[in-house]
């Protein structure tokens, strides 16, 4: 078994530490404009639900909610394991953002435009590319549904370096490689900036700490099954079945039949 990294030497493909920095509202900005290839105004992370601890099953969740000068919202995750599911995953954050987005009574054409990236240490497609962006199209005609939504996601294990922009290959493989050997090499100034951010905050005892902590919980919670939990109500959200999820702790049966249902 490989040995536990200390903090002070995480690379960036650490969901902690990828949730911790992107609420410093600088590099989530610096983040954004690697990925989107152009600039970003000013950036509001809501940090208070990146980190998100639920009473009912005690998960955790790890991804950032952010929105820009132009009222664009962003949600951006890490993903390290290849669960086979995360167009279905997107579908759920979708409609995750649009529910939080729009308030009652307002206007349909209010909700705000919205971008999902999921930022993976795995290839999601197998198609080799450093990038999948994903719109809603008309299959018949070949027009924009100009719904306002955008889910990209990336790969760190790309092949197609012609491709995209030299700024996005560098961050991509930054991501896995977070080191000053790495950075000086690029010679990038934009992942220079984020790289010296993300190395101050490594040297926050008090962040130090949370991730001691955060490590000991999910040891635990995984043992009692909480992530086995979360992906099952994640699928039955995203088929439509949110209204049968309380019956996931009243009733043992019930949960043991979505289980077997869903294969987990």
């Amino acid at each position: 078994m490989a040995q536990k990294k200390q903090f002070k030497d995480l690379d960036l493909n650490n969901a902690f530490l990828f949730a911790s920095a992107l609420e410093d509202e600088e590099i989530c900005r610096l983040v954004l404009e690697c990925i989107l290839g152009t600039q970003v105004g000013k950036v509001k992370v809501k940090s208070e639900r990146s980190i998100l601890f639920s009473s009912d099953f005690r998960c955790v969740r790890l991804d950032i909610f952010a929105s820009d000068e132009l009222n664009v919202d962003y949600n951006l995750e890490m993903q390290n394991t290849d669960e086979k599911n995360l167009p279905q995953r997107s579908r759920y954050h979708q409609a995750e953002m649009d529910l939080s987005s729009l308030k009652p009574g307002q206007n349909f054409k209010e909700l705000k435009p919205s971008i999902i990236i999921f930022i993976c240490t795995f290839d999601p497609f197998g198609r080799k590319l450093y990038r999948y962006t994903f719109e809603t199209r008309c299959l018949e005609a070949d027009f924009p549904l100009e719904d306002g939504t955008r889910r990209i996601f990336l790969s760190t294990v790309g092949e197609n370096e012609s491709d995209i922009p030299e700024e996005l290959v560098c961050f991509l493989r930054y991501v896995s490689n977070s080191t000053d050997d790495y950075v000086k090499q690029t010679g990038d100034l934009k992942l220079g900036r984020m790289h010296e951010r993300i190395k101050a905050l490594k040297q926050n005892r008090e962040l130090e700490e949370r991730y001691m902590q955060f490590e000991e919980m999910l040891k635990k919670e995984r043992m009692a099954g909480c992530w086995q939990m979360w992906e099952l109500i994640s699928r039955m959200i995203a088929d439509g079945k949110a209204d049968m999820i309380p019956k996931l702790k009243s009733e043992e049966n019930f949960y043991k039949k979505m289980l077997q249902e869903y294969h987990l």
